[in-house]
């Protein structure tokens, strides 16, 4: 039966494999929005490749992993973040500052807050990486 919460299960599947050593984990069942977040991971170096696999009911996701994921999770409820409050939530999720990054969705797409803080975006919390 497919998870329900379809982040969560990306972001703790991700960390089991990580911990575990693994090169690369399949995510099931696959989103635009575990996409988008998985570019956002990508960008950063947090992942190597990924890829759509499409198996006629929900698709999958193929992700490479690279061993720098620390911790990571879903932030629940997605709080909405102006963007000039990024650094009291980076105290809240992240070790220190300047490590790991806060995964947002914005009105120009799924971005890292440091990202969101350049343009000058708000928007609401979706997970961290550390």
């Amino acid at each position: 039966m497919p998870a329900r919460e379809i982040l969560a299960n990306l972001f703790s599947t991700m960390y089991n494999n990580e911990m575990r050593n693994k090169k690369e984990c399949l995510v099931v069942p696959a989103s635009k929005l575990a996409q988008e977040v998985l570019r956002v991971l990508q960008k950063s170096k947090y992942i190597g490749e990924f890829e759509y696999i499409d198996d006629g009911i929900m698709g999958k996701l193929r992700v490479q992993l690279l061993g720098r994921i620390n911790r990571c999770g879903v932030i629940k409820p997605r709080y909405p973040v102006k963007a000039d409050a990024y650094y009291e939530w980076e105290r809240r999720y992240l070790p220190a500052v300047n490590v790991g990054i806060l995964v947002v969705s914005t009105s120009q797409g799924v971005m890292s807050h440091t990202e969101a803080m350049q343009k000058g975006l708000g928007g609401r919390l979706l997970g961290y990486v550390y």
